[in-house]
């Protein structure tokens, strides 16, 4: 009697997309109708438009709204590599802009630091319950908002051993959920930085983890049909939401700056709560 397979079914990726015949452009396109016609659909829509708004506007932001509404709408998943592709196709033009007012004496221990343990967040977006991954993020981002309300700041330069250990702790949120940002933003955020400095710190810090991040979901088959055909749909959605969030930054106080940042992270406390997933089904 021969043994069942007790491995779970492989998901179609990229790869099986490119070498399927003629017909898959047909199922490609039926595919995102379905998508299109799902009420939730517009929900989706909805997240875009406001992630990439303060994307652009503060540099940051897109992760802490996007990931735990996308993961209530649909699942983590979806949400992790949708935003990763769509984040990063929107905001490479203004990145390589900022590359040459970020200090990469901070940005770059701490870059390294992550890279080191997205591997450990990414097995967890596999094998954890997604539950107890959004509870994580809801405690880690609530936690970060009252430090920052707390009016704490760095009184000296950040340190060495300080930035390997905000790169360690964002590498993991930066597998398991495309949320790096909470360690690195207390770190920069709460410093003497002005807000030019603390926003291309970020927007920098963030494309050298999307791109590490894309290698290893890629190599872990996570990149599906789905989620490739809900970034195209979202895409357009988002990028042009961040164009107006970055024209609205230009002139904008350092006062200005961080009371538009407390108030994303305080939206990301409430949003990121799973109590809530029952208004977005």
């Amino acid at each position: 009697m021969a043994r069942a397979d007790t491995h779970p079914p492989q998901r179609p990726g990229l790869l099986w997309i490119w070498r399927q015949p003629g017909p898959s452009v047909t199922d490609f396109y039926a595919s995102a109708a379905s998508l299109i016609a799902e009420p939730r659909f517009l929900a989706a829509i909805a997240v875009a438009i406001i992630s990439g708004l303060v994307r652009g506007f503060s540099g940051f932001g897109s992760a802490l709204i996007y990931v735990p509404l996308i993961a209530a709408i649909y699942e983590p998943r979806i949400a992790a590599l949708t935003l990763l592709i769509v984040d990063f196709t929107a905001s490479a033009p203004y990145t390589v802009a900022q590359t040459r007012y970020c200090n990469w004496r901070e940005v770059a221990p701490v870059s390294i630091a992550a890279v080191c343990t997205i591997p450990l967040g990414v097995a967890a977006l596999e094998y954890l319950d997604p539950t107890i991954l959004r509870w994580f993020i809801a405690i880690l981002v609530g936690t970060l908002l009252l430090v920052l309300a707390s009016g704490w700041r760095y009184r000296s330069p950040p340190t060495l051993p300080a930035s390997i250990g905000v790169g360690l702790v964002a590498g993991v949120g930066a597998g398991a959920a495309q949320i790096a940002g909470p360690a690195a933003i207390i770190y920069w955020l709460g410093g003497p930085n002005s807000a030019q400095v603390i926003r291309a710190n970020l927007m920098v810090y963030f494309a050298v983890l999307a791109i590490v991040s894309a290698a290893i979901y890629y190599v872990r088959g996570l990149f599906t049909a789905d989620v490739l055909i809900l970034s195209i749909l979202l895409g357009p959605v988002f990028i042009l939401a961040m164009a107006i969030g970055a024209r609205m930054f230009r002139g904008a106080s350092d006062v200005a700056y961080r009371r538009v940042a407390y108030a994303i992270i305080a939206l990301s406390a409430i949003v990121s709560v799973p109590l809530f997933d029952e208004l977005f089904r």
